[in-house]
């Protein structure tokens, strides 16, 4: 037997004008946990700048856009994420156009 909708709502337990909206607790930059991709960035974007490796000047970008795309606090956050960006375009640039390394052949 199905009730009507009229004694539906009388029955109802819950009380819709008790319901609050959720409010996510604040935290301050402190406690946020540690961006390991921004740290990862700089990290391959140093190597990859002074030792003339590749992959790590790409890594560091592919970090860097990680970082960008998980940015809980803009402020504090971007310094580093855009240091880290300019350390692996410096190091793709001087990989694809910087001079080459001559290899020293033994006769």
């Amino acid at each position: 037997m199905k009730e009507k909708d009229g004694s539906a709502a009388a029955n109802d337990p819950r009380m819709p004008s008790a319901a609050k909206p959720y409010v996510s607790p604040t935290v301050s930059p402190q406690d946020l946990p540690i961006d390991y991709a921004g740290f990862l960035a700089v990290v391959f974007g140093v190597v990859g700048v002074i030792f003339h490796y590749k992959l790590c000047s790409w890594l560091a970008i592919i970090f860097c856009a990680q970082s960008l795309a998980n940015m809980r606090n803009f402020e504090a956050e971007f310094k580093q994420v855009s240091m880290a960006f300019m350390f692996g375009l410096m190091g793709l640039i001087t990989n694809y156009f910087g001079p080459t390394r001559q290899v020293k052949s033994s006769r």
